[in-house]
C-alpha cells in the first residue's frame, strides 16, 4: 500500500498530454494551447483616438481655442491635414487625423458658437491618443503554449488576426459501473439491488471538468462480461471503472484489466476513503479503477481522476489548489489512514473557515453533496480544535463567498 502523495507522483510521472490538434479559434475556449501564438498584426493598427471628443495639434492652440473644421466616426477617414488651431470633432477608436496629436474629451471643452471650441484645461501632446502597435506588435508573442484560453485570451487572439490554434483537445472518457448489485436509472431496485449513480455522479463530474463522458453501463461480476464491456471503452482516451477493486471473492476488475493488457502502476492507497484505487495503463490509455462507494468514487475523482485528466489536457499544474484556513469545529484524531473530510468554507468573523461536513460515510451521496473542499487528516493527528490552521484541497469556491 503506497501513500497518497506517491500515488498522486505515480499519476504525474506517468500520464502525457493527448497530441495536439488544430480547430478555429472559436472551439478553444477552456482548453490548453499547444504552441506559442504571434500576433498577425499591430494593434491598434493606427493611431487613433481613446476618447469621444476633439482632434487637434497641441503646440497650435491660440488662447486655448480651436476652430472645428470636420467630423471623424469610428472606421472613417480624414482627407486632409489640419492646420494650427484647427479641431476635428473624433469618435472613439477613429484614426488621427494628419496634424493632430492629441484629443480633448467632450466633457472638457467649452462651446463657443461659430464651430469655435475653448479648452477647459491644459492638456500634454498625446493625452487621450492610442498609439499603433501600443498593445500588440505584429510577430510579437502574446500567449504561450501551455496557457489555458480564458475568454479574454479568446478575444485577445481574435483581436490579434487569429483564426485558428493548436489545442489539447478534451479526453473523451469511458466510464464503467461494475457490481451484480446495480440496475440502471429508471429500473426498479428489488432484492437489495442498488441504483448504478456512480455512472451520473462521474458524467456529471466529467462535463462540469469540460471531458466528454461514455457510458458503458454495468458490467456484472463475471469475467467474460466485464472483459467485453471494458474493450468497448479501449478507444477513449481514458477508462474508469467503479466497483470490483476490493479483495472480495467478486472483485474480479484488476484481474480482468490485467488480462486485457493493463499494467498496474499502483493498487492500494492509504487513504480513507478510497484504499482500493487501482491505476495502470494499457497502451498509452490511462485506466483508474474507483471504489465502488459513492462518496468514495466522488473523492477518487478529485482526488486521482481529475488530475490524470487535466495531465491528459495538456494543463502544467494538473492539481487542484489547496488553501490554509480555520478549523470552523473540532476534529478528532487521525487514524492509521490519510482520512479525506469533506466540508464547506465560511466566514465567521471575517475570517475564512473550513467546516467538516456532519456525514463521512463513503457509502453516502449525501457525504459530498455541496462540498466545497477536502480535508486530508494527517496519519496519527492529534485531535484538533476549532481554530487550528488547516490546509484544505479546494474543490470550488462558494457563489458569493467573502474571502477577505
Amino acid at each position: 500500500m503506497i501513500s497518497y502523495q506517491q500515488a498522486v507522483a505515480d499519476i504525474c510521472n506517468t500520464i502525457k498530454p493527448l497530441p495536439p490538434v488544430r480547430v478555429p479559434l472559436a472551439e478553444g475556449l477552456d482548453r490548453i494551447l499547444a504552441e506559442d501564438i504571434y500576433s498577425q498584426l499591430d494593434l491598434p493598427p493606427c493611431d487613433n483616438s481613446a476618447m469621444d471628443g476633439y482632434a487637434f495639434a497641441c503646440g497650435g492652440v491660440i488662447d486655448g481655442c480651436l476652430h472645428e473644421v470636420g467630423f471623424l466616426p469610428a472606421g472613417g477617414n480624414f482627407q486632409t491635414t489640419t492646420k494650427n488651431a484647427e479641431a476635428v470633432r473624433i469618435m472613439t477608436g477613429a484614426p488621427m487625423p494628419g496634424g493632430c496629436d492629441t484629443v480633448v474629451p467632450v466633457e472638457d471643452i467649452e462651446q463657443l458658437g461659430n464651430n469655435r471650441i475653448r479648452l477647459r484645461k491644459e492638456l500634454r501632446r498625446g493625452a487621450n491618443v492610442r498609439y499603433c502597435g501600443e498593445e500588440l506588435k505584429a510577430g510579437e508573442k502574446i500567449l504561450s503554449s501551455g496557457q489555458q484560453l480564458d475568454p479574454a485570451a479568446i478575444g485577445m487572439l481574435a483581436s490579434a488576426g487569429i483564426v485558428e490554434i493548436n489545442i489539447y483537445p478534451a479526453p473523451r472518457v469511458a466510464i464503467l459501473s461494475t457490481g451484480d448489485e446495480l440496475v440502471e436509472l429508471g429500473e426498479t431496485p428489488d432484492n437489495g439491488k442498488i441504483i448504478n449513480s456512480n455512472a451520473h455522479l462521474l458524467a456529471a463530474c466529467l462535463r462540469r471538468d469540460g471531458f466528454t463522458p461514455v457510458l458503458l453501463g454495468i458490467a456484472k461480476d463475471q469475467p467474460g462480461e466485464l472483459e467485453a464491456c471494458m474493450r468497448k471503452g479501449l478507444d477513449a482516451d481514458m477508462l474508469i471503472t467503479t466497483g470490483g477493486v476490493s479483495v472480495g471473492d467478486r472483485d474480479l476488475v484488476q484481474q480482468t484489466l490485467n488480462e486485457i493488457g493493463m499494467q498496474t502502476i499502483f493498487w492500494k492507497v492509504a487513504t480513507k476513503p478510497g484504499k482500493p484505487t487501482l491505476f495502470g495503463m494499457i497502451g498509452n490509455q490511462p485506466v483508474l479503477g474507483l471504489p465502488g462507494n459513492p462518496a468514495a468514487s466522488a473523492a477518487t475523482y478529485e482526488l486521482y481522476a481529475r488530475p490524470a485528466l487535466n495531465l491528459l489536457s495538456g494543463h502544467q499544474y494538473p492539481l487542484s489548489p489547496t488553501l490554509k484556513v480555520k478549523l470552523a469545529s473540532p476534529l478528532d484524531a487521525g487514524g492509521k489512514r490519510l482520512h479525506f473530510l469533506w466540508g464547506n468554507l465560511c466566514t465567521v468573523n471575517d475570517e475564512l473557515q473550513f467546516l467538516p461536513s456532519e456525514r463521512q460515510g463513503s457509502g453516502q451521496n449525501r457525504s459530498a453533496v455541496g462540498a466545497q473542499a477536502l480535508f486530508p487528516l494527517p496519519i496519527d493527528s492529534p485531535p484538533l480544535a476549532a481554530g487550528a490552521y488547516v490546509e484544505v484541497i479546494m474543490l470550488r469556491l462558494p457563489q458569493g463567498q467573502k474571502l477577505s
